[in-house]
């Protein structure tokens, strides 16, 4: 089966809500909740540079690249501002445009760079694990859908990122391994995020935050991962801990989800 991939997605009426996805997904990762969102919201979910059916990276470019091209493209559809959702990688980048002063509100699932400087649990650590992953992607492609076929293949495929997946259908997870497969830019993206480190100039945040946190993240686990946010750059955000949920909560457990997003 061939897998489209594209560079956004958008949908439904109401108020601008951004969808930013996570390291090495697409935009896809939102399907489940969208229909809940688009009841409320004008959505656009665009897919990351450098990830499949995004736009090249810029050389060179890390978070602030990234930015700048989600900018571009809030511009060209007419968002001034919107509420912003991000997972993990996008969980960051949704702060980093609150900081610019394009967002209304945040809600932050599982956002990436919020570790202690230099806890070894993570940069490397992370490198290593994205690597991994891609190389198993890339192995698994080929026979993606034999993988998705039976509950054990979409257990597997699925186990680093939700605890519940019996309702995520195959064609999306299959569509996600496909996607991690052929995210062009995997290695220059994380050697810019090793080289630049994480940084966010949180006093400019003045919207509201939400930060999300699934119990049993196994990629960003709570509560390390979230040390600077608590301790440093956000401590008087509203904290949501979801019990026994993975690094997507937007997979793992849609509707509660969306409920939070509003």
């Amino acid at each position: 089966m061939g897998y489209e991939f594209t560079a956004f997605h958008r949908g439904g009426s109401g108020p601008p809500l951004l969808c930013l996805h996570g390291f090495t997904d697409t935009w896809r990762t939102w399907e489940l909740v969208l229909p809940a969102l688009e009841r409320r919201h004008d959505v656009l979910a665009p897919t990351l540079p450098g990830h499949a059916g995004g736009p090249r990276l810029a050389r060179g470019g890390g978070a602030g690249g990234a930015v700048d091209a989600i900018e571009r493209l809030m511009d060209d559809v007419g968002f001034a501002t919107a509420q912003v959702v991000g997972n993990s990688l996008g969980g960051f980048l949704a702060l980093q445009l609150a900081a610019r002063g394009r967002a209304d509100s945040v809600v932050a699932l599982a956002p990436a760079g919020g570790w202690a400087r230099g806890d070894p649990l993570f940069g490397e650590a992370i490198v290593g694990h994205f690597t991994a992953m891609q190389e198993l992607a890339r192995a698994a492609a080929p026979q993606v859908d034999s993988i998705v076929a039976t509950a054990a293949g979409r257990r597997r495929a699925t186990e680093f990122i939700t605890t519940n997946f019996e309702h995520i259908p195959a064609e999306l997870i299959a569509h996600q391994i496909v996607g991690v497969a052929a995210c062009s830019d995997v290695g220059p993206m994380l050697e810019v995020a090793v080289r630049d480190g994480w940084e966010l100039d949180a006093g400019r945040i003045t919207c509201p935050v939400r930060i999300v946190w699934g119990s049993a993240d196994q990629v960003l686990p709570w509560p390390s991962a979230a040390t600077r946010f608590r301790d440093e750059w956000l401590p008087q955000a509203d904290s949501v801990v979801l019990d026994g949920v993975g690094h997507c909560p937007q997979l793992d457990v849609p509707l509660e989800i969306a409920g939070l997003v509003g």
